[in-house]
This record gives structure tokens, C-alpha cells and sequence, in this order.
């Protein structure tokens, strides 16, 4: 049997069907390139006939991929299987996707047919696609909840009909897995001609099978897996195919089988999906998600830090994640302590660990996540966490005119000093409320991350503002919490100069013990 899996991405069909809003052609196409880019064998671009935005961006799609094979989806309708051929006619080569329900829940009560005619109707429609190419995939919905004698049968005659790849879609995601490696191997056992066609298997997520359902198909000799990148589709979703391909990888050992997917790309398309589709990643989402490589447990991190094997079954840069750091919090050691000081450039010797790592436990309890700045705070001026702070913002005011301009006015207090500035931006009222507060202090900061997440429901839901700025090379967090957003936009800023100003004060004091040891 080949050991080769075909990854099939359904993210701009299926995966589409789940978000709020249609995506434009012009997101579609950078999807489409994204999974290219990635080593997608096949990517369902659309459903032509269901709108004619759909039919121009498979068109436009159709156009620009070149190494991925374009796949559209059609009714067994006469006129959905031309639509989506013309749609594609600008591919090199493309597939037919049709579909058909065959289980009797879906014959009797939406369909209002026998499986004799269900038969004639997916025979007919093969025929139809045969026109315009010979590679033609055709899904049994419900297939399974379809009866093993009927799927057997239609599975026979789809095969003789010149279908080149099956699918056995778990349409309402109501398999588990041994059952769905039972109905492979039914096919496989019971259908004469099933070593002409790949069998495929098309999994949703309901009972939070569907990537265990795949592994048990593949186990069974499917050599197609369809699904969507983080798993977006609807109702809970599809197989998520970051997850399939990873465990064909790492468990080769096991699974014997491989796919032509460049695996440093998956975080990259991953984050690029996630964006598009405005759908974020869940912190604990396996391989992709924020936590999936952090560590927060002391003796986890002492064991990552001695061998990262211990606590992780793959590497971190074999998904294209480059930068992996270990979460500072109250259930951290003193490894964890030690580790940050070295990256940061200190030696043992610079500081005392027992009683940095007994002031960081009080301040992680306090603060929740320590960062590395805290560290230094707490080892050479042990009291600036209580100090009052440096930087208060007194007032400010914001003027913005839709698709214009906008103003703001700060007035700034600077220890015993107090400044007011202005400025205005064509990027909206926190940009000009930044770039204010940036007249006054100048520091150099560089703004890399903003997060806006509503806390509460209604009028009176509170704003919360994360950001993540650079500053001479250093990252820096700040957080806001206020109803108005602008003015938790505006302290989680102040909450980042104090902090900058703290580290240089911090940087000062350092250089002072230096030299009088010198």
C-alpha cells in the first residue's frame, strides 16, 4: 500500500461556511497561496454555484496556484458540476468535487429518495464531470451513518463510473475512531475494485474525535486526510490538518506513512489563517496554540532546560516556531529564576538566588507572570516594586473625524515635573494618544502587539489592553483596564514607560555596583 497521505485542505470551503463574514477574493487568494506555500497537495477553493463573489475568487485562485492541485465542490446538478468546471477552466489541472447523501436519514428526510435513485444520480454526475476531467472525487455524506451493505455498494459502482478518489465524510462528527477503522476496512474487504480508487475521509469535530478518527482511517488504509488549518468548519469544526500531519511525523514509528507538507510552515499559515478569518488560536490548541511549547511547572522547566526531550515530544523549529521561552509564575523554580538571569548576561555570582527567588515567588503571587525586567528589579533594587510610579497620565483629550484625522492632548506627569503635548495622526486615536506620549518621554518604542479584549458583556463591559513594545531591543508588556478603550489603550502605554523607566533606572544602579567593584 502507498505510503503516502494526501493532505486535503478544505479552509476556503468548508472552513469558510463557519465565519461570521465572507472573506474577500483578495483574502482567499493570500489563503490559498499561504497553503501552497505549505506543501498542500489539494486545496478545495470553493463552491462556484453558491454565489458569484465564490465563482470569481475559484476563478482568480485557479489562476495563481501552480503547485497544488485545485479542487471545487458541486450537487450532483448538472449545472453545479459546469459552473465549477468553468470556474477552474484557467487550472492546469483541477478536481471535481461532487457529494451526495446516502445515509437513510438523509434519503428519507431530506431528500425524498430511494438508494436506487441515489445511485442513478451520482453515476450520472461522475459521467457529467468525466467531460471535463478525469480526476473526480465524489463524498458519500453521512457515510457513517450509512448502512456498510449500501456504502459497499454505491462505493462499487462510483469506482466502475471512473471515480478516482472516495470519500467517507463523518459528516456530524458521530464516529469514534475504532468504529470508522471498521468501515475502512470494510471497503477494503468487500468492494472488488477499491485498489483503483484512494480512499479518503473527511472528519468533523462534534464529540472532539475527528483527528483521532483520521489517525484510525489512515491506520486502516485511508491515504487521503481533508480537513482545515486550526481546525475552523462548521458547527465544531473540521479535522484540524496541523495536527494529522504532525502525528504522521512524529509517529512515524507507528504509523509508517509520510506527506509532501514543508512542516516549518505550518505556524507560519497557521497564524496567517488565524488573522484572516478573525478566529484566534486557543492558548492550549495542540502545536499551534501560545502554550503549546511553554512550560510553567518548575519541574517541567527544570527538566526542558536539561533536555528538552524530557517535556517535549517535537521540536519547537519543526513547525516554525522560533523563539520558545518558559512562563515565569508562582509555580516556577529556581531553575527557571537562573535561567532568565544567564540570558540576560548575569553570572551566579551577581546576585543571590535564594533570596531572588524568595522575592520573585512574593511578586509572581502578587503580579501573576513575572517578566525578565522584574528579575532584575528584584536582585539589585529589591524595593522598586513598591515605588511610586514615574509616569502619570493627569488628562487627555481625543478628537477624531471618521476617514480623517485625529488629535489628542496629553497631560503627562513626570515625577515632580509635568509636560502637555498633542498630537495628530491619520491612524486614529490611540496612534495619536502613543505618539503624544512618545513627544514627551522619547523613548525609542517600537509597537509590536495590540490586543483589545472585552471583559464583561454590555455598556459597562471593561476594555482590556495588552501590548507588546520594543524598546532597544528588549520587549516590554503593558497592560489597561478601563470602559473607554482609548484610556485603557493610553495605561496600558503608561504602564510600559514606567516600566522602561524603571529598567533604566534599574541599568544605572547596576553600572554604579560595577564600578565600585572595579
Amino acid at each position: 500500500m502507498n505510503s503516502q497521505v494526501i493532505i486535503f485542505d478544505t479552509t476556503l470551503r468548508d472552513g469558510e461556511q463557519a465565519l461570521q463574514a465572507s472573506l474577500s477574493v483578495k483574502q482567499k487568494l493570500q489563503i490559498a497561496l499561504s497553503l501552497e506555500n505549505a506543501g498542500i497537495d489539494i486545496i478545495e477553493v470553493g463552491f462556484p454555484i453558491s454565489s458569484p463573489g465564490d465563482f470569481k475568487s475559484v476563478r482568480t485562485i485557479s489562476e495563481q496556484i501552480k503547485n497544488s492541485k485545485i479542487c471545487s465542490l458541486a450537487r450532483c446538478i448538472d449545472q453545479d458540476i459546469d459552473v465549477a468546471a468553468e470556474a477552474m477552466s484557467k487550472s492546469n489541472s483541477f478536481r471535481i468535487h461532487i457529494f451526495l447523501a446516502t445515509s437513510t436519514l438523509h434519503m428519507e428526510s431530506k431528500l425524498n429518495k430511494n438508494f436506487d435513485q441515489i445511485i442513478n444520480m451520482a453515476v450520472s454526475s461522475v459521467k457529467r464531470a468525466s467531460r471535463y476531467t478525469d480526476d473526480i472525487e465524489f463524498s458519500c455524506e453521512d457515510a457513517s451513518r450509512t448502512t456498510i451493505d449500501n456504502l459497499c455498494k454505491i462505493v462499487e459502482k462510483l469506482i466502475n463510473a471512473g471515480v478516482k478518489t472516495i470519500n467517507i465524510p463523518d459528516t456530524v462528527g458521530y464516529t469514534v475512531p475504532n468504529e470508522l477503522s471498521l468501515i475502512i476496512k470494510n471497503l477494503f474487504q468487500r468492494v472488488p475494485n477499491i485498489d483503483k480508487s484512494i480512499i479518503s475521509v473527511h472528519c468533523h469535530n462534534d464529540l472532539g474525535m475527528a483527528v483521532g478518527n483520521s489517525i484510525s482511517a489512515i491506520e486502516a488504509g485511508a491515504r487521503q486526510i481533508e480537513g482545515t488549518i486550526n481546525g475552523i468548519g462548521e458547527r465544531a469544526g473540521n479535522t484540524a490538518l496541523e495536527e494529522v500531519i504532525m502525528a504522521i511525523k512524529v509517529r512515524q514509528d507507528i504509523l509508517k506513512v509520510s506527506t509532501n507538507i514543508k512542516h516549518k510552515e505550518i505556524y507560519r499559515t497557521s497564524k496567517i489563517i488565524s488573522q484572516i478569518c478573525n478566529i484566534p488560536i486557543p492558548p492550549n490548541k495542540a502545536i499551534v496554540g501560545s502554550n503549546a511549547f511553554a512550560h510553567s511547572s518548575g519541574i517541567h522547566q527544570d527538566g526542558v532546560l536539561k533536555n528538552r526531550k524530557n517535556y517535549e515530544i517535537m521540536d519547537p523549529n519543526s513547525i516554525g516556531v522560533k523563539e520558545v521561552k518558559l512562563n515565569l509564575t508562582s509555580r516556577s523554580g529556581r531553575a527557571a529564576v537562573k535561567h532568565y538571569m544567564t540570558e540576560m548576561g548575569y553570572k551566579e555570582t551577581d546576585y543571590n538566588i535564594d533570596e531572588l527567588y524568595t522575592a520573585f515567588l512574593k511578586l509572581a503571587d502578587k503580579k501573576g507572570q513575572v517578566f525578565d525586567y522584574d528579575l532584575e528589579a528584584l536582585a539589585f533594587v529589591n524595593t522598586q516594586q513598591d515605588a511610586l510610579e514615574h509616569f502619570s497620565l493627569s488628562f487627555f483629550s481625543v478628537q477624531s473625524i471618521s476617514n480623517g484625522l485625529s488629535t489628542a492632548s496629553v497631560k503627562l506627569l513626570c515625577g515632580k515635573d509635568v509636560f502637555i503635548e498633542s498630537a495628530t495622526t491619520i491612524n486614529g486615536p490611540i496612534d495619536a494618544i502613543y505618539q503624544a506620549l512618545n513627544r514627551i518621554t522619547h523613548y525609542p518604542i517600537i509597537l509590536q502587539k495590540y490586543q483589545l479584549i472585552a471583559k464583561g458583556k454590555g455598556e459597562d463591559a471593561l476594555g482590556q489592553v495588552n501590548i507588546l513594545v520594543e524598546y532597544k531591543k528588549r520587549k516590554f508588556h503593558g497592560l489597561g483596564l478601563a470602559t473607554d478603550i482609548i484610556e485603557s489603550s493610553a495605561q496600558a502605554m503608561i504602564n510600559v514607560l514606567n516600566t522602561i523607566w524603571k529598567v533604566n533606572q534599574i541599568n544605572e544602579k547596576i553600572k554604579k555596583f560595577k564600578n565600585i567593584d572595579n
